[in-house]
């Protein structure tokens, strides 16, 4: 009975294995990516696109013709005639706000994202956490009692940078505590952010009308302290803090399965954790220095860029780059030129632009698709 019932599996012929099965997997992997890389592309078009018109706007109308032929005649001289005004117009004033806007938009960008992936919390900004609100009281300070780090020019400058890294390094000290929590984190970001506003509106209390103005200015979030002669401020913390963010987007990515499981797998989360945010501080400090208090970039951004990319950090880091710079010369743009000649604060345009936008997506799309 047993040597029947062996000639008769032996016999039976075993289900072949699809061998199209591990290339159908690759092709869906080449779409699935694919698709990325085209939305991001579309993305950096439409930077490239804006930028290009921007640069165009203003109470002075120069043509976009005019533009490229000023920039031409920077690195071919003689070549273009170009006028004088109209060169120091674009390349003194308007390319140092757009550039730099784009800077701080991408920056921005990527310091929410990472502040919500190692926090694990869709509501992680450097506006949540207190960082904004330590850099104005930063500038309180220095605008009311006189006292800074730092003197000159930089006086501003200085104290919000200090400020909003000591801020910063309360919360990164807050986390290095056993037991301490995502929402622990959190919780502690808001009460700092109350408490710095509280001491900046006590110090407006008794501010004269000159040092309020500056105080205000400020909260409000503008790009006008963009120029040639303290861009380099910027750009070198820039090239060093996003090379090194962008670098631990796979360590991200697996410490979304929980951090034992990533520790199983050789990820030291909270050394991640700590990494991560000590960058984006520091590049968060650095922007907020010279833009003043723009809360809706690096909360915002990174949402928008999720429900068009995804949750890879590979490539959810450059498209929240990406969109943050988008919004924020969007807004600048507007604001500098839908009621002339008053300028709009940047911080009030991206609010305003980016909101009505931001709810519509929450209402359309899923909660799971959301976070």
């Amino acid at each position: 009975m047993i040597v029947k019932y062996l000639e008769i599996l032996l016999k039976t012929k075993m289900p072949e294995k699809n061998k199209d099965l591990p290339d159908q997997h690759q092709t869906e992997y080449r779409h699935y990516i694919g698709r990325k890389l085209i939305i991001m592309g579309f993305l950096l078009f439409l930077v490239i696109f804006l930028t290009a018109f921007i640069v165009t706007l203003g109470p002075l109308e120069i043509s976009v013709v005019e533009v490229y032929q000023i920039l031409l005649a920077k690195f071919l001289p003689g070549y273009f005639d170009t006028a004088g005004l109209q060169s120091q117009i674009v390349c003194n004033i308007r390319l140092p706000r757009i550039v730099g806007g784009l800077m701080a938009g991408f920056g921005l960008g990527i310091c929410g994202c990472v502040m919500q992936a190692v926090l694990k919390n869709p509501l992680a900004s450097p506006f949540t956490l207190g960082i904004s609100a330590g850099a104005h009281f930063g500038v309180a300070i220095a605008a009311v009692l006189g006292v800074g780090v730092i003197g000159g020019p930089y006086l501003l400058i200085g104290n919000a940078f200090v400020f909003s890294m000591l801020c910063a390094l309360f919360i990164i000290a807050l986390s290095s505590f056993k037991g301490a929590t995502s929402e622990t984190l959190i919780l502690a970001g808001i009460a700092l952010n109350y408490l710095f506003s509280s001491l900046s509106s006590l110090l407006q209390y008794f501010a004269t009308d000159e040092q309020l103005r500056v105080m205000v200015s400020w909260g409000m979030g503008d790009l006008s302290a963009f120029s040639w002669c303290n861009f380099h401020l910027i750009l070198w913390i820039f090239l060093i803090c996003t090379p090194l963010l962008y670098l631990k987007a796979k360590d991200l990515n697996i410490m979304t399965i929980g951090d034992e499981n990533a520790k199983s797998l050789g990820i030291d989360a909270n050394r991640v954790r700590m990494l991560g945010m000590l960058l984006a501080s520091l590049l968060t400090a650095t922007i907020v220095c010279f833009t003043g208090t723009i809360a809706f970039i690096g909360l915002v951004a990174p949402h928008m860029a999720r429900m068009l990319i995804g949750s890879d950090h590979k490539y959810l880091f450059p498209a929240a780059g990406i969109m943050g710079a988008l919004i924020l010369i969007s807004a600048d743009a507007i604001g500098m030129n839908i009621i002339r000649p008053t300028i709009i604060p940047t911080g009030i345009t991206s609010s305003l632009l980016g909101v009505p936008f931001f709810m519509y997506l929450i209402l359309k799309k899923k909660r799971k698709e959301f976070w």
